[in-house]
């Protein structure tokens, strides 16, 4: 099916978007320059849609659907609109570890053979070093992106617990929180069933807001994909800009783990030889001048995701899209900065610099 929108949505169709009053006009200002940088984007690197939101000292202060949740159906993206987080889930899952860390239920230096994991290694890897994607190679010794290592994370939390990463994240975050609109992306059976009109009452209201997966072709446009349908506690959330803003409200506000928990989180990981890495536990930690860029990305078929952090200025950006063209074009995971995406940079240039 060709993008019939590429070029943005039509004039009869608005914005979707949320603002609460803005202290000042040149927050107004920003705001405008952010919108209009956000839907040039998204029309240059052919996003069928995408949802954005700014929030400042945990209040979502703007959120914005641009462009076609679905295509097919001239369904407009709006702040409400589900996507597949991808590796957004991370900070999730290490929010889980670090609360099990706390209440010292597992500690960070057990090797993971401990917990019933066998990788192959030429030393001994530990619980910090999944965390930190420091696992390959000598452990501790460099940074190296692995998701599916990650993932293995699941296991030791429910070796150290007796419960699934699903059920912890719910009795422990997303109840807690009231994240309604964050859960396991649905099964394929279960997308079926609701594609039928057989699904249960939540998974259908889960449907009816979940973004439709694009895979962007050349000479074609915005083609129908399949979103993966893996959980874990590395990627597979499905959530809104909203719900994740509130996540991120308690997080900065030290509600899940405590201040110096959250702290080491944000701190890059030393490796053995002393060396700061790009990446803490759970985030990716950037230094710019006296300001800090704490951030994740998300990269999967058919779906991209951003969060940027700024801890000193009480500043939080998110964007979901619902193809991988957020992400894909910018390498982030392997050059971690995160300046290289322009999602980002629009959002920095306005709001920090």
């Amino acid at each position: 099916m060709t993008d019939r929108h590429a070029d943005g949505p039509s004039p009869s169709i608005p914005l979707a978007g949320y603002a609460i009053p803005l202290t000042s006009h040149e927050d107004r200002k920003r705001i405008a320059r952010l919108q209009g940088n956000l839907e040039a984007l998204r029309q240059r690197l052919r996003i069928p849609g995408l949802s954005a939101a700014v929030a400042r000292h945990g209040e979502v202060v703007w959120a914005q659907g641009f462009g076609w949740a679905d295509i097919e159906a001239d369904k407009p993206a709006t702040p409400s609109t589900l996507y597949n987080l991808a590796s957004l889930t991370k900070p999730f899952g290490a929010t889980v570890i670090l609360q099990l860390v706390e209440e010292v239920r597992l500690d960070l230096e057990t090797p993971i053979a401990e917990y019933g994991i066998d990788l192959e290694s030429p030393g001994t890897v530990r619980v910090k070093h999944l965390l930190s994607h420091t696992s390959s190679g000598m452990p501790g010794d460099d940074y190296a992106y692995d998701g599916d290592r990650f993932a293995l994370l699941g296991q030791v939390m429910t070796r150290a617990t007796g419960r699934p990463f699903s059920e912890l994240l719910s009795a422990r975050i997303l109840k807690p929180l009231g994240l309604d609109d964050t859960l396991p992306m649905l099964t394929l059976e279960e997308q079926a069933a609701c594609a039928a009109g057989h699904g249960n009452p939540r998974m259908q209201a889960v449907w009816a807001r979940l973004a439709a997966p694009y895979e962007f072709v050349r000479g074609c446009g915005n083609v129908q994909g399949t979103y993966r349908t893996n959980f874990s506690c590395s990627a597979g959330l499905v959530s809104t800009v909203f719900d994740y803003a509130r996540f991120d409200r308690a997080i900065s506000d030290y509600v899940l783990i405590s201040k110096a928990a959250q702290n080491l989180a944000w701190t890059p990981f030393r490796s053995n030889d002393g060396r700061e890495l790009p990446y803490g536990y759970g985030w990716f930690v950037q230094s710019a001048g006296s300001l800090r860029y704490i951030w994740h990305y998300g990269y999967w078929d058919c779906t991209s995701t951003l969060i940027v952090k700024i801890p000193e200025r009480g500043l939080t950006f998110l964007a979901f899209a619902n193809s991988d063209r957020l992400s894909s074009p910018f390498g982030l995971g392997a050059d971690e900065d995160v300046r290289r995406s322009p999602a980002a940079r629009a959002f920095l240039d306005l709001f920090v610099h």
